[in-house]
């Protein structure tokens, strides 16, 4: 089968692993260059082209699309879907998950647990902001920010007034979170595949750094996850529509609270840390589920 992978950097671990493991497996895979891409958006004819030529209709896509690059990756994803290309994460569930306030609006509305948060534009009152996730300490996070950037841990309440009031006053976007003491700096990554858990470490921060992000000095282990924990994370990748996803989730001491839901999760510390195959995993499930004859259709819920 031919198979396309939307990536800026084909040298990336995960990149390089799921091509080395789609072509053992006998399939055609490419990488391309997602701002590269162009799109000729005609009746009846929807094509691709990358490097002055038309791309082929390929039989399924996987998406790595950096925060960055958001917006446009999804219109370039949405237009291999319009081709009939299985997409095994929508655009529109990338879309949703990359949008941290309004994720955190669905998996509310759902029922699944997480930090208390609140968001605001030009609150009357940042003391009352602040009281009404629980008070200080608090975590203040950009909207836009990923792999940590743009998270501050306000440990007094005069400090989180002046982040606020910072963050505020550049007409940044934040979110304000209650502040989970009891994960001690650590975090479950749990990784999703087709709505099963099919592989989950704990990662946890380096000494003095509540963030818990690999690529910051934390360290990995296998986890063996609770019943709850395992159906939180299976019920908040469905949320997003996600087939293929990373679910970071704290241990509280009122069950587990989702962080975030990851539509492009590195593979290099999972499968370190678990010593599971999980590019293949993911080729099992396109195999599985995507139609060679160009006939997929998008689910597009809102």
């Amino acid at each position: 089968m031919k198979i396309v992978i939307l990536s800026r950097n084909k040298n990336l671990y995960s990149t390089k692993r799921l091509k080395e493991e789609g072509e053992a497996r006998g399939h055609q895979i490419d990488i391309i260059d997602t701002l590269h891409c162009y799109m000729d958006i005609t009746s009846s004819r929807p094509t691709v082209r990358y490097q002055g030529e038309e791309l082929p209709v390929y039989d399924a896509l996987i998406p790595r699309i950096g925060a960055s690059v958001t917006f446009y990756g999804t219109a370039v994803a949405r237009q291999f879907e319009v081709m009939g290309t299985f997409n095994i994460n929508e655009s529109v569930a990338i879309s949703r998950s990359r949008d941290k306030l309004r994720s955190m609006q669905l998996l509310s509305r759902k029922g699944i647990g997480m930090p208390r948060t609140g968001f605001a534009s030009k609150p009357d009152n940042i003391k009352d902001l602040i009281k009404n996730v629980g008070g200080a300490p608090v975590v203040i996070k950009l909207l836009e920010g990923t792999q940590g950037i743009g998270v501050v841990l306000a440990e007094t309440a005069k400090t989180a007034e002046s982040i606020i009031e910072a963050f505020m006053g550049i007409k940044a976007n934040i979110l304000v979170q209650e502040f989970i003491k009891e994960a001690g700096g650590a975090d479950i990554r749990c990784l999703v595949i087709g709505g099963k858990v099919v592989a989950a470490m704990k990662r946890q921060g380096a000494e003095g750094e509540f963030r818990s992000n690999l690529h910051r000095g934390g360290s990995a282990v296998v986890v063996k996850l609770t019943k709850i924990e395992r159906e939180t994370a299976i019920n908040a990748a469905k949320i997003m529509g996600l087939n293929f996803c990373g679910v970071d989730l704290l241990r509280s001491e009122s069950g587990p609270k989702v962080m975030e839901v990851n539509s492009s999760p590195g593979l290099e510390g999972i499968e370190t840390a678990t010593g599971k195959n999980i590019a293949a995993m993911v080729y099992e499930f396109l195999e599985k589920n995507m139609k060679t004859d160009h006939s997929n259709k998008t689910r597009g819920r809102g």
